[in-house]
């Protein structure tokens, strides 16, 4: 050892520990405050980041474990080492988001978890109203990563807690109403009534343990001279009116990224195990690097941006990030929710229309052609560059039109919060799975044949709607069809039927197939084979079961 670093240890070590503790805490803050609020996309540019976050907290957490005798005579209170906990719970939720590694979030739980057995923030909480808010703040963090790992029995303790502490709060607090924090309540119980048990009979994810393994799937030869494609990353978003939701996370996306994962098999946690320090509290080990926390026996999920209620510029730009990062072999899911329009073309009497909202789309891409000067060149003039306007209307005597659109904003905004077929087709460059769930989706059909590069694959939902379950139950209540069939396509049949429940429950544990569900239905007189038609509506042999007029009917 140098002279000069012997020097450095002996005059580290005249520091008042309780000095050099907070001067940690000071560098930790300031690390922290730089990364929180970066976006869950651009995730390659932020790792170097996270590293020297990570890397300064398991000093910080280390250190206080060593000297957590000397710090609390120095007064050091619990709900400051419950804060340098939740502070390493959300850095790892956080790169959950950014990386879809399920470690991080079973990581993040356990911190969650030891907060709250070790009760940190509980002391004082109904005298300070900072320490209530913190409170209140890492109860709903925790909820949070709860939803998302399905761990349901703690996502209703938490909730009773959550109510039973903003009740209390109003009681002692009594100069604030904690309005948002009752919003919160209610969001959170709206969203347990739409996600029922029924819903979650077995996990969305894939699971090692209830689904075959990948390998033994069969699988379809590809081209000599195509290259093998794999789902690396997807973009999720949803936008209705009164849509269920829970934070930022719709019960859509919700669904969507649970069903975009793998079931984490276990054995990495049960070989990895939660080791408890000294003092009760979490050891310094259960602070890792993502090299150190993989589970070598799954698949890298692919990775996800969920978006909530984005503007169109935000939406183009993660899109524009995520095809910039995409790996030569991956494939974009782009999924999108929300109600839209048509689109319609107007005639000088006011009456029909000359084209649909795909062959304006179509029109518009092809009646452009770019030279390699850079100069463009129309096909087609509009009606008042014409020098004859009434012989650019003679085709079918058309005025103006507009094409149909996602509406991800108030319809006021006009098109400042719409996204259009076109808005995508740019991105085409790559190889895009795109799933639209609106009952506009038909216009996005214009897609397919404007690609610039790849061909699209596109998956839309039905046109016509139709009640699921009860008659009092809607889209708003339950979720989006089209998703309920990606994700839960079992229980999404049974609700299409009108059929809940525990019977139903029972039915799926102790048949595994939809036959057995199916040959029980067709016993009690219901008619068990479905038919699709080319609209998209889903109908029985008999008629449709939206008991609508449809293309189907």
């Amino acid at each position: 050892m140098s002279q000069q670093q012997m020097n450095n240890n002996t005059s580290s070590s005249n520091i008042p520990v309780s000095e050099r503790y907070w001067t940690l805490v000071d560098k930790a803050d300031k690390k922290f405050s730089k990364i929180r609020d970066l976006p869950y996309y651009e995730r390659n540019r932020y790792d170097t980041y996270f590293y020297k976050v990570f890397k300064v907290y398991t000093q910080l957490w280390k250190f206080q474990q060593e000297n957590r005798q000397k710090l609390v005579e120095a007064g050091l209170k619990r709900w400051e080492i419950g804060e340098i906990a939740s502070r390493i719970g959300q850095l790892y939720y956080g790169q959950y988001m950014r990386t879809s590694e399920a470690s991080y979030l079973s990581e993040a739980y356990i911190f969650y978890e030891a907060i709250l057995t070790r009760e940190y923030f509980k002391e004082g909480s109904f005298q300070d109203f900072n320490l209530a808010n913190k409170q209140l703040r890492f109860l709903a963090r925790f909820l949070m990563v709860c939803l998302v790992l399905n761990r349901r029995e703690m996502v209703h303790q938490l909730v009773n807690q959550l109510k039973m502490l903003v009740d209390e709060c109003k009681r002692t607090f009594q100069d604030t109403d904690f309005k948002e924090w009752k919003l919160v309540v209610q969001e959170i119980v709206r969203f347990l009534k739409a996600d029922t048990a029924f819903m979650n009979i077995r996990p969305l994810r894939y699971s090692l343990v209830l689904d075959p393994h990948p390998d033994v799937l069969p699988h379809v030869a590809a081209p000599v001279a195509r290259k093998n494609l794999r789902l690396r990353d997807a973009v999720l978003s949803s936008y209705h009116h009164n849509e269920v939701k829970f934070s930022e996370l719709t019960l859509d996306t919700f669904r969507m990224l649970q069903c975009l994962e793998w079931e984490p098999s276990g054995s990495f946690y049960l070989s990895a195990g939660g080791k408890n320090g000294q003092n009760g509290a979490l050891g310094s080990s259960r602070i890792n690097h993502s090299q150190d926390i993989a589970d070598p026996t799954l698949p890298p999920n692919p990775r996800k941006a969920v978006l909530y209620r984005p503007s169109l510029t935000h939406f183009i730009a993660v899109l524009a990030t995520i095809c910039e990062e995409l790996p030569p072999d991956g494939v974009l899911l782009v999924y999108l929710s929300a109600s839209g329009t048509t689109g319609h073309t107007l005639s000088p009497s006011g009456s029909g229309t000359c084209f649909n909202a795909a062959e304006n789309i179509t029109r518009d891409f092809q009646s452009h052609t770019i030279h390699s000067d850079g100069t463009s060149t129309s096909s087609m003039s509009s009606p008042s560059n014409s020098p004859n306007p009434s012989a650019s209307q003679k085709k079918g005597d058309c005025i103006s039109y507009h094409t149909g659109c996602l509406q991800f904003g108030n319809c006021w905004s006009g098109g400042l919060n719409c996204i259009y077929p076109s808005d995508l087709i740019p991105f085409t460059r790559r190889p895009l799975f795109i799933i639209i769930e609106s009952d506009a989706s038909e216009v996005f059909k214009a897609i397919s044949g404007a690609e610039k590069g790849e061909r699209a694959a596109l998956l839309l939902s039905p046109n016509c709607s139709f009640p699921i379950g009860s008659s009092d139950a809607s889209r708003h209540s339950v979720g989006s069809l089209l998703t309920i069939f990606l994700t839960a396509p079992l229980q999404a049949f049974c609700l299409l039927l009108g059929i809940s429940g525990s019977d139903i429950e029972m039915i799926y544990l102790l048949s595994g197939s939809i036959d057995i569900v199916c040959a029980n239905l067709q016993q009690g007189g219901v008619p068990s084979r479905m038919y699709a038609s080319t609209s998209g509506c889903c109908f029985t042999k008999d008629k449709c079961l939206s008991n609508r007029s449809c293309a189907a009917g």
